[in-house]
């Protein structure tokens, strides 16, 4: 898929975020600058995040909670957690931040850098590969489900 702008790529991540995902592994691989972080403020916009999106490359995690869409799911809020594991050198180092107990919980889980925490991380539900081309970027979605 191509993206010819930063709004071609908010608008990927608008469209991620209404397929209904409510528990889901997305791996975003692609390299600096190919717009992961630009994908994940889109997808966090769709469902009514207005504050900022960074990426974690320092704290390793942002969690938001933002209130269901549907007035059946409204007892609890739909639970985001962004990951960026790019400073990551060993994978062990990510048991310190109980890294199991993080992506088996019933959460959206948006990992960047997926490929820096080796075996510690199952397979995952979606792939987005994103990938710089001139001055534009494409884009590639896999569904495991």
């Amino acid at each position: 898929m191509f993206l010819e702008d930063e709004n071609a790529t908010l608008a990927l991540g608008a469209s991620l975020a209404g397929s209904g995902l409510a528990s889901e592994l997305v791996f975003l691989h692609g390299d600096l600058g190919a717009g992961k972080t630009t994908l994940v403020r889109g997808f966090l916009r769709a469902l009514g995040h207005d504050g900022a999106v960074k990426s974690p490359t320092y704290t390793l995690l942002e969690t938001y909670e933002l209130p269901r869409r549907s007035a059946s799911d409204a007892s609890t809020g739909l639970h985001i957690y962004h990951f960026d594991f790019y400073r990551i050198v060993d994978p062990r180092e990510l048991g310190y931040m109980g890294i199991d107990e993080l992506v088996s919980a019933p959460a959206v889980k948006l990992v960047e850098w997926p490929s820096h925490a080796g075996d510690r991380l199952p397979k995952p539900d979606i792939e987005v590969r994103l990938k710089v081309t001139g001055a534009h970027r494409c884009a590639d979605i896999v569904d495991h489900r």
